[in-house]
């Protein structure tokens, strides 16, 4: 039964990256392949040994033993748990993308729009590439990649061009997150595991996630795609409304408010976002409601207006079929997960892979180990490889190898579009395509992502 899970998983994942080529939403396989999944692990329950506990990161000890029904009632906590933690994901995310449409409501984008002066295509590559590593830190890579990729639709007209911008993007937004214990799933779970801390986060990971992000700008720069200037029309825009920068401000603030909720109250960040988003909202309607009697709009507008607030006009804009992707995808990944099935292949890695020479102090794990977490995070999420680590492994807090699993698990999922959170979103915002990703940006990926884990080998020896 094990195998026929597997297959069902190759195939879905197959069939998702080849969406264009079977033209087919890549939200139907992966939604399919969550609902088989599980079914056949409904079915088959009886026949696994082996049962991981996602909720204490260990293998659950005679599950094979249990009576059926004490299995089938595991399995539907397990569900619940993984249903619990992706709908977590996935409502911070709403909230996220509409506090993005507000925004963008009010032309909000417009004042970054004018900020950035420049026509210079790789100027503006460095600009977003900055960008993106430092608001990731700040607001996770997730919600950071959402934020610019909206900004970067006002700016960037030709989608050609910005499908490459998009790209680095997010290399720039998962080195963002690795350095800092809010900006990734799973450095964020390796925090509140109490296996790094946020100081010693920022001296081991900084240096290496900087060059992760820079070298695949700097090489990008001289690519032929990035020579020149933008093409950027002239338009005359509509009367903007006023509230445009207040509204930019007030939402962004809004996200950045999140981490530090949660780190307040110590509940799960969509928490702190549902907060930011009805604030956000409540300024909204109030502003929504004089921006046309005191400023002339056209008749046709002014009744659009009176049939939708802004937070209904921007919940109907957000992209649903992103979001029940991410559903399929994250579920798909937990039935593997929850067989143990990716626990016993990190098991089967550390036992199998030669040492090298290269041993990390006080652990039998080699560098390359670490290395191969970071490209397999890539394939499969790194969220569970992530969380098998932390039964696998019992080091000490701060002990490097947790360092450098965070940087490898963090920034290893840019190799492949569907490899990380920000990947996937991207995808679903910009229409990506797996393999226009995998010619065009997966080596630029990988060469930040080899050159950033060379630079740890050298940092930590010095802390």
């Amino acid at each position: 039964m094990e195998t026929a899970i597997i297959l069902v998983f190759i195939i879905g994942y197959l069939a998702i990256t080849l969406e264009h080529n079977l033209k087919i939403d890549k939200l139907v396989p992966a939604l399919v392949m969550m609902a088989i999944s599980w079914a056949l692990i409904s079915f088959g329950i009886d026949s696994f040994p082996n049962w991981f506990d996602s909720a204490n990161h260990n293998l659950l000890e005679s599950f094979g033993l249990l009576e059926h029904e004490e299995k089938m009632h595991i399995m539907e906590e397990t569900l619940l748990h993984h249903l619990g933690k992706t709908a977590e994901i996935l409502v911070f995310l709403l909230g996220a993308m509409t506090i993005v449409e507000i925004i963008d409501y009010f032309d909000g984008f417009s004042t970054i729009k004018d900020f950035v002066k420049t026509k210079k295509k790789t100027k503006i590559l460095w600009i977003f590439s900055i960008l993106a590593f430092i608001l990731s830190a700040i607001i996770d890579n997730l919600t950071a990649t959402i934020v610019l990729i909206s900004i970067l639709q006002k700016i960037v007209k030709d989608r050609n061009m910005r499908i490459w911008y998009a790209g680095l993007i997010i290399i720039a937004a998962n080195a963002g997150g690795a350095w800092s214990p809010i900006g990734d799933v799973t450095t964020t779970m390796l925090w509140i595991g109490k296996k790094v801390s946020s100081e010693k986060l920022f001296l081991y990971l900084f240096i290496p996630s900087l060059i992760c992000m820079a070298l695949p700008s700097f090489i990008a720069s001289f690519l032929p795609i990035f020579k020149g200037n933008l093409d950027i029309e002239e338009t005359v825009d509509k009367k903007k409304s006023k509230f445009g920068s207040t509204m930019l401000y007030l939402g962004l603030g809004a996200i950045v408010f999140v981490p530090v909720f949660k780190m307040v109250t110590h509940l799960p960040p969509y928490v702190g976002m549902m907060l930011s988003l009805g604030v956000v909202a409540i300024f909204a309607e109030i502003y929504s409601s004089s921006k046309f009697s005191l400023t002339v709009y056209d008749a046709e507008e002014s009744d659009a207006h009176a049939h939708h607030s802004p937070v209904h006009y921007s919940l109907s804009k957000i992209e649903l079929p992103s979001i029940l992707f991410f559903l399929g995808i994250l579920m798909a990944v937990a039935g593997l997960e929850s067989l143990g099935i990716l626990f016993g292949f990190a098991n089967s890695l550390q036992d199998s892979m030669p040492l090298l020479g290269t041993e990390l102090h006080h652990a039998g794990v080699s560098d390359l180990v670490v290395l191969l977490l970071g490209v397999g995070s890539a394939v499969i999420d790194n969220v569970p490889l992530v969380a098998a680590s932390l039964g696998m492994f019992s080091e000490p807090l701060d002990n490097e190898l947790w360092h450098f699993i965070a940087f490898s698990a963090g920034t290893g999922g840019s190799m492949l579009i569907i490899g990380s959170a920000a990947g996937v979103v991207a995808m679903g915002m910009e229409k990506i395509d797996f393999f226009w990703y995998l010619k065009k940006i997966s080596w630029l990926a990988l060469l930040g992502f080899l050159a950033g884990s060379a630079a740890f080998m050298v940092t930590r020896t010095l802390f």
